[in-house]
């Protein structure tokens, strides 16, 4: 089963994402900001971080630098409603994906599904 460290301020954009996600056959472990995520990254093994980009005290990308450190096969998605927050070259992991805000649930999956090669989301 793929697993996914999600990490999104907006606790209700963060319960609607895990839930999406869950209902599809992910194991989705949700956190409220970047140094939330830090602990689980040191002790638990994921498939995946989906971030979002603004979060207080560590923003996403951060989160996704020290992410590729800890465990550097581990995939990287960002989700942002600032979708002309412009990523530096080098200061991400290198095929990390951006999904804009806002999005259909489906396309979210989607890109998840792509990202492991699974199927299509057409139940969501």
């Amino acid at each position: 089963m793929v697993r996914i460290l999600l990490a999104e301020d907006d606790g209700t954009m963060r319960e609607y994402l895990a839930r999406a996600l869950e209902r599809v056959g992910y194991d989705v472990v949700a956190v409220d900001r970047g140094t939330a995520a830090l602990p689980y990254l040191e002790r638990e093994t994921f498939d995946l971080l989906l971030t979002d980009i603004v979060m207080p005290e560590m923003d996403g990308i951060e989160l996704a630098q020290r992410a590729a450190a800890l465990a550097p096969q581990m995939r990287v998605m960002f989700i942002t409603g600032f979708a002309a927050v412009a990523l530096k070259d080098g200061a991400t992991p290198p095929n990390a994906r951006v999904l804009s805000k806002p999005f259909h649930l489906r396309d979210l999956v989607n890109e998840v599904d792509r990202m492991f090669e699974i199927g299509s989301a057409a139940d969501i």
